[in-house]
This record gives C-alpha cells, sequence and structure tokens, in this order.
C-alpha cells in the first residue's frame, strides 16, 4: 500500500486496462444501438410499404367486385390481370414480411452475443476489483498499523520489542497464530519467534522444528546448520492448537547488507481462508515490516560498531585516548574513595618513524597491532590498555604502586626488545620503546596532574637514552614541570589580549656614540601591571607552536612605532629596527609576506628592517636558510646573525651564507678586558667581518672599559645596559644621548 492507502500492486486493474474495458464497452453499446436503429427503419420502411401496397390491394378488389356486380363477362376477364397483380403483391408481402421477420431475428440474435460480451467484461472486472479493492475498515485498521511504524533510536536498538508492539495491531487485521523472522548470519541461523495467543510447550516444540527446517531450506542453508532460536509470546485470546498445520506468507528480506539474508512472515492455520483483500493488506505491511527489520537490524548492527570504535582503536582494538581519559578518571574516584594506589604507564616507540620509512605503513601497522599483543598479554583483566596517538600507547595499572608499575614497565620493554618483527619484504627487525611512569596519588591528583607526570617521564626516558624506563618521582624539579601547561595557556591569552609587547634597547655606533638602530625585546605584562623578559617565557612559546603569533605582534607593535616616530619626526624616526625572528618562520610561514604588506601600508622603507635569527637555528636546514636570505634581500630587509660564536661550525655560516650583521655574543665580550682568548676572538672575529664586509655588533657592553676596548678593537656597533636599559618607548633621552669618541 502506498501513504495514501491505494493498492500498488499484482493484481491492480491499471488505468490502461479499465480504458480497454470503457472502450470495449462504448464500441458494444454502440453497436446495439446501431442494429436497434437499422431494425426501427426497416420496420419503418416495410411497414410503409405494407400500408401502401394494402392500399393498392384494397382498391384494385374494390374495382373488381364492382365489375362483378354487372355480370359482364367481358370486363370479368379483363379484370384477371389486375386480380393475378393482386395476388403476386401479395406474395411479394409475404416474401417481405419473412424478410422482416428474418433480419429482425438476426439483429436480436448479434444484440443477444453483445449483451453476453458485456456481461462477461462486467463479471471479469467485478472479480478483478474484487480482488484489489480494499473495504474501508481493514484500511482504516492497516492504516493504524503502519501509522505506528516510526523509527527511532529507540526502536533500533530494540528492534525486537518494537516488532511485538506492532504485532498486536497486525493480528486485529488477520488473527495469524505466529510471526517469524529468519536472518543468516554468517553460517548460522538466528530464528525469532513471536507466538499471538495461548500455546503448549508442545506447540512450540513443533513450530521450532517446522520453521527450522523451512527457513533452513528456504534461505538456502544447509539442514545440519546452528540454529539459534529466540521466542517471544504476545497475549491474545486465541489457542494455539497442536499438530500444526499452517500455511505461510512469507516476504524476503533484501541484502542490501552482507550477511543479512533472510525471511520474515506471518503462519497462520490451514483451515482458515484469507480474503483476497486480506492477503493484500497481510504482504502489504509485511512489506513495510521487512524494510523496519531490515533497516533496525543494520542500523543496529552499524550502532554497535560506532560504539565499539568510540572506544577502541581501529588497528589494535585497544582502547582509545577518549576512554583512556574516561576510566583514568574514574579511576581516580575509585582509588580515593578505596584509598588505593595505582599507576599510569606512557610508551612511546622509539624511532618509529623510521620503521615506516623504511618498510612502509602496512609493516608499521604490523608492529603497532604487535605491540597491543604484547601489551594484553603482560596485564591483568582489570589493568586497561589503549593506544592514545600513532606511535603512543598507555596503561592504567590498578592498585598498584610506582615500584610494582616500574617492574611491569621493564618486563614489557625488555619483550618488545627480544620480539622480531618481519616486513611484508622479508626483513626482520626490532623496537624499543620509552616508558614513563607516573603514580596515583603520589604524582598527581588529577587526570591533567597524571598524564602531564608520566609524559614528562617518558620524554626524560627518551633523553637518558630510550630503551629505558623512568618514574616521574625520580626527575628532580618535577613540581614546577606540573605548571608549564598552565603556563603556555596564560601566554596563549596573553597574546590575544595584547599583553606581550615589545621594549627597545638602543644600539649605538661605537665610534661616534649616535643611536643607529634598537632592537625589539618582547616582555609580558601580567594583569597585574607587572612585566617580565622574555627568557621566562620563550621556551615555552616556542613548545607549544605560539612563536609565530609572538614574531607577528612583534612586527606588528614595532612598524607601528616606528611609523609613529616618523610621523612625530622625533630623533629615533631614522634609526633602523631590529626584530628577533623565530626557526618556525624559515620553514614557509609567509611572515615576510606580512612584513613586506605592513611595510607598504604604513609607508617604512624595508632597508630600515634587520631581522635576527639565532646561530643555533640557523644549523638545522641550510638550503631553506639560503632560500629565507634571499628571499629576505629580495623585498628590501636585511638579516642579522645573533649570538655568533656560541655554535660548532659559526664559520662555516660566514662562507655559505652572506649577512649584513654579526652580533657576536655577550660571553666574549663581557670578558675581553679579563681573558685574553676571549679579546682575541673578538679581535680576529672584527678583522675578518671588516675583510668580509660584515658589520659587527657587540652585545653585552656593561661598562665604560668594554666600551672602550671594543672601540679600539673596531667593533661597528654596542649593545649593552652601560648604552641603554630596554624602555618600553623608543625615544628615551638617555638611550639617545650620543657617547663622546
Amino acid at each position: 500500500m502506498d501513504a495514501g492507502g491505494r493498492a500498488t500492486h499484482g493484481a491492480v486493474a491499471e488505468p490502461s486496462h479499465l480504458e480497454t474495458l470503457r472502450l470495449n464497452i462504448i464500441t458494444q453499446i454502440a453497436e446495439i444501438l446501431e442494429n436497434q436503429t437499422r431494425s426501427q427503419r426497416s420496420a419503418m420502411d416495410i411497414s410503409e410499404l405494407n400500408h401502401n401496397m394494402h392500399q393498392e390491394i384494397v382498391s384494385k378488389l374494390t374495382a373488381a367486385m364492382s365489375i362483378m356486380a354487372t355480370d359482364d363477362t367481358g370486363a370479368m376477364i379483363a379484370m384477371i390481370p389486375t386480380i393475378t397483380h393482386v395476388i403476386n403483391t401479395c406474395t411479394r408481402l409475404d416474401n417481405s414480411l419473412d424478410l422482416l421477420f428474418q433480419h429482425r431475428s438476426e439483429q436480436w440474435t448479434a444484440n443477444d452475443i453483445h449483451i453476453k460480451n458485456l456481461l462477461i467484461g462486467f463479471n471479469q472486472t467485478l472479480h478483478e476489483l474484487s480482488a484489489v479493492l480494499i473495504e474501508k475498515d481493514l484500511l482504516e485498521r492497516q492504516s493504524q498499523v503502519l501509522e505506528r511504524i516510526i523509527l527511532s533510536h529507540e526502536h533500533i536498538s530494540q528492534w525486537k520489542e518494537f516488532v511485538r508492539e506492532i504485532l498486536v495491531d497486525f493480528y486485529a487485521i488477520f488473527p495469524f497464530s505466529f510471526f517469524y523472522i529468519a536472518f543468516a548470519e554468517e553460517h548460522d541461523l538466528s530464528l525469532y519467534l513471536y507466538y499471538l495467543g495461548q500455546c503448549s510447550d508442545e506447540v512450540r516444540a513443533q513450530a521450532r522444528g517446522l520453521m527450522s527446517q523451512k527457513m533452513l531450506k528456504s534461505i538456502g542453508l544447509p539442514p545440519d546448520a546452528a540454529v539459534d532460536i529466540e521466542e517471544f509470546h504476545i497475549n491474545c485470546c486465541a489457542v494455539i492448537k497442536p499438530n500444526l498445520n499452517i500455511k505461510i506468507i512469507s516476504v524476503p528480506v533484501p541484502d542490501h547488507s552482507t550477511n543479512l539474508a533472510g525471511l520474515l512472515g506471518v503462519a497462520y492455520a490451514a483451515e482458515n481462508t484469507l480474503s483476497a483483500q486480506e492477503a493484500s493488506v497481510i504482504r502489504s505491511i509485511l512489506a513495510v515490516m521487512v524494510m523496519v527489520v531490515g533497516s533496525s537490524k543494520v542500523l543496529s548492527r552499524t550502532l554497535l560498531e560506532l560504539e565499539y570504535y568510540a572506544v577502541h582503536d581501529p588497528l589494535t582494538g585497544l582502547h582509545n585516548r577518549r576512554q583512556f581519559n574516561d576510566i583514568l578518571q574514574y579511576e581516580i574516584g575509585r582509588s580515593e574513595r578505596h584509598k588505593h594506589e595505582f599507576s599510569l604507564l606512557m610508551l612511546d616507540l622509539d624511532d618509529f618513524k623510521d620503521i615506516n620509512d623504511s618498510y612502509g605503513h602496512p609493516t608499521g601497522d604490523t608492529a603497532l597491532c604487535s605491540i597491543a599483543t604484547v601489551l594484553l598479554e603482560h596485564t591483568r583483566n582489570g589493568d586497561l590498555c589503549a593506544r592514545i596517538g600513532g606511535d603512543e600507547f598507555a596503561i592504567i595499572l590498578t592498585e598498584t604502586d610506582s615500584a610494582g608499575a616500574k617492574i611491569v614497565a621493564e618486563k614489557i620493554g625488555a619483550v618488545l626488545r627480544e620480539m622480531a618483527i618481519t616486513s611484508a619484504q622479508g626483513n626482520r627487525f626490532y623496537l624499543t620503546v620509552s616508558i614513563g611512569v607516573s603514580s596515583y596519588p603520589a604524582d598527581g591528583l588529577s587526570v591533567d596532574a597524571l598524564l602531564e607526570g608520566v609524559d614528562v617521564a617518558m620524554y626524560k626516558a627518551k633523553d637518558i637514552g630510550k630503551d629505558s624506563v623512568c618514574t616521574f618521582d625520580t626527575i628532580e624539579q618535577h613540581i614546577s614541570v606540573r605548571g608549564t601547561r598552565d603556563n603556555a595557556e596564560n601566554l596563549r591569552e596573553a597574546l590575544k589580549e595584547g599583553r606581550i609587547i615589545p621594549y627597545y634597547q638602543s644600539i649605538v655606533d661605537c665610534q661616534t656614540g649616535e643611536p643607529y638602530a634598537f632592537e625589539t625585546l618582547a616582555r609580558l605584562r601580567t594583569p597585574a601591571g607587572e612585566t617580565t623578559s622574555a627568557a621566562t617565557f620563550i621556551e615555552t612559546i616556542d613548545k607549544y607552536g605560539m612563536a609565530r603569533d609572538l614574531d607577528l605582534a612583534m612586527i606588528n607593535n614595532s612598524f607601528t612605532a616606528k611609523r609613529a616616530a616618523m610621523d612625530a619626526k622625533r630623533p629615533e624616526a631614522n634609526a633602523k629596527i631590529f626584530i628577533n625572528l623565530s626557526v618556525q618562520e624559515i620553514q614557509g610561514r609567509g611572515i615576510l609576506g606580512y612584513a613586506e604588506e605592513l611595510c607598504q601600508k604604513l609607508e617604512l622603507p624595508p632597508e630600515s628592517i634587520v631581522f635576527e635569527l639565532l646561530e643555533r637555528e640557523a644549523i638545522g636546514d641550510m638550503t631553506n636558510m639560503r632560500r629565507f636570505l634571499t628571499n629576505l634581500r629580495r623585498k628590501g630587509f636585511a638579516f642579522a646573525l645573533d649570538d655568533f660564536g656560541t655554535g660548532y661550525n659559526s664559520f662555516h655560516y660566514l662562507r655559505e651564507l652572506h649577512f649584513e650583521y654579526v652580533k657576536i655574543d655577550g660571553a666574549f665580550v663581557r670578558n675581553i678586558l679579563n681573558s685574553k682568548v676571549d679579546y682575541a676572538l673578538v679581535h680576529n672575529l672584527s678583522r675578518l667581518c671588516q675583510d668580509i664586509n660584515i658589520l659587527t655588533i657587540a652585545e653585552f657592553v656593561e661598562n665604560q672599559q668594554i666600551w672602550e676596548a671594543l672601540k679600539d678593537i673596531g667593533i661597528n656597533y654596542a649593545q649593552g645596559y652601560h648604552i641603554g636599559m630596554p624602555q618600553p618607548q623608543m625615544y628615551d633621552s638617555r638611550q639617545l644621548h650620543p657617547f663622546g669618541p
């Protein structure tokens, strides 16, 4: 049935069939009417002919009678032809009447055939309509059943009970004995029997045996296949009698999903007969139930899979991070109530990237699954193993202190160390892990504290050589480590609120003492108004990926400050700006594009901007560094190498790369008065830079004597507390006061 209750299947008299019937009826009636008209016309013609001939006969007979009355023999002889004509006319009239009666008989026969055909067609149509038309009461009861069939999460998850609810209304349409659903799952049969009425154990046994055989045969499973039967009873006043003699109406479940072939239907006593309307309604309801049951079965299975993978890692089958965190929170509460200890293990595979790069990701996946197997084999049922990242695993060891957890960790490490894994190419390799351990309550009372502690311990295990175990309680100064994440979030908020601001420190000409530039230094302004130097937070900035935001803030603020100095025509307007740049920007973050656009917007000459990069950060990638410097100069900016002399291969950079400035590390500068080595290094570096046209800047100039020594050496520029302290403004009378030659 469709949504409007119209019949849509099988024996329906379709519109084309009804049109043909209509045309046939019209044709038959037209022929009857035509025959009737012809008959009437013929009768009128014969009647008129008969009337005319009758008058003619009467007239001629009257004349003959008159002549005969005169006894005139000659006249009588003359009348003989007239009488002969009358006789002939009467004969023709008799023949015409015979023709009329024959024609009338033929018309009646033809009309009789047409009428019979009409009756036959009408009876056939009535028979067809009786097979598809549904009584209003039956249709209303069917609609009541269909209206209740609404899919919901509850109905899908509890589809067996949902079927029970539908069958209660279904039974009101046709009192069947039981309803069945059969699914072929893998190589077994799942059979669900719903009994509608009172039945004995004998009846149920008969139903189980009979339906199992029928369903196995119908679905195509072997007769000895395992059958899992689930039975339901729906209270009805009827009684299902033993010695079942039943008929069934089945509808196949479409196999849109793998391993979901099946049947469902109703079974009823053979002595009960179904009208065409009842059979039609039952099949239409079963067709809807097929969709409901099939969809519910598929969706129920899908929901179970979703629920499983919501808390499990699809590759290894271990719990995932989400489930791990939930169980960890639960374990904290449980251990607090019962005064128990428990421990966490964090495992990170050593150099796992090399495995993927060397043997391929499928081999890497195989290794991860092998590790998961080892973890499950060496933990208890009450413990929880999880994969929380690409090559990171975690274990909750319930009711286990730090010492016990370390023993488990070392055992797992030893097993993995000896476990050979074979790649798809047949290569054998071995894995090691670095394992961190933290324990409740000794190392933390919250999820965040325990996870941060075990994470720190795991990285400590890597730092000490990998393939080792480290407990959080053995790490010195671990209390301060716990605040790192909080500090990171505070710094993130400070960047958003604009509380990391630039301070400016003067760089002056060593020979004239005139101001030459300002270095931009980051300072954190706390909500209380206090200011702290970058040394207290720059490491956290780098670790948590906020260096780019810091660079953008420094560039924007310092460029704006220089524009303001130029507009005000202050003395520092012509000074250059030195800005520290993080190594992340060398890796293609687009900071130079931003600086170029800002220069154009503020109408600043790029030649007045110098970007600084630490020497130790330039070591990583010479190719990228060379490309970066090329782009830097193409846009008009200059470049300075900061802390020169602290690296292992400082002079290599001078040969491979070209810088406009070299800033000599303060560790050498501050001791030039007391160390001949430091003095010689600074002196020779100055001469080298002069020879290759690089300007030198000495840092940490802290007194007049160092200042004088740098002038004698030939250093170009100087910077330090003796020259000027970092200030929130570029303009400062003390900073801009010239030092005499």
